[in-house]
């Protein structure tokens, strides 16, 4: 029998270094997905509220929010259903800019995620401060829109992107870790895609 050539095996694809196990890139698209039905949020009536273990609860309305520091994020996006974006770039201010202005009490670990829906999601404190989590309302120049949580959502891009709340209202600082909505229908608390933390027990 004839040896097999390496011409007719072909060339094993090289795997994207910047892909998390389990993912693939998504290239040109950009899924939606919602846990709700997706909101209608007027500008004039969005607000941002800092609570909890603070020092003092601060809310800011979209023209104060938006008159702090800027902060922009530049990188990739891996949502949990397993897509992968590459070179984002959002705009917006950095999580811990709006936490320094609360003042972090020394008992807070965890924070919760909120949104204008009523959704949440639970986050350790160390994982949304140490430029790590910003509030965006500009994804490539572009203002966000509606569908992707728009005018403003929570970004935490180093986790799966159930994390990054659309449509989010503010921040709850805790002494103990409390799940949110997909983390009590039984996602994982943290959601690292790098060691696929996607449902409780992994």
């Amino acid at each position: 029998m004839a040896g097999t050539t390496r011409g007719f095996l072909g060339r094993r694809r090289e795997r994207d270094p910047r892909l998390p196990p389990g993912q693939y890139d998504a290239r040109d698209e950009w899924p939606v997905l919602n846990a709700e039905a997706t909101p209608r949020l007027s500008t004039d009536r969005w607000t941002f509220t800092v609570e909890g273990l603070v020092e003092r609860e601060l809310t800011w309305t979209w023209d104060e929010i938006r008159a702090l520091p800027p902060s922009r994020y530049e990188g990739d996006i891996h949502c949990v259903t397993t897509w992968s974006k590459f070179g984002m770039r959002f705009d917006g201010v950095s999580v811990d800019t709006l936490l320094d202005a609360a003042g972090v009490l020394p008992t807070a670990t965890h924070v919760i995620g909120v949104a204008h829906t009523g959704y949440t999601t639970n986050l350790p404190l160390a994982d949304v401060t140490g430029g790590k989590a910003w509030v965006v309302w500009d994804v490539d120049g572009q203002p966000l829109t509606r569908e992707h949580g728009g005018p403003a959502r929570l970004l935490v891009p180093h986790l799966y992107f159930w994390k990054s709340a659309k449509w989010v209202s503010g921040l709850r600082l805790l002494d103990h870790d409390e799940q949110g909505f997909w983390e009590r229908n039984g996602y994982h608390d943290r959601g690292d895609p790098w060691t696929e933390q996607r449902y409780q027990g992994d």
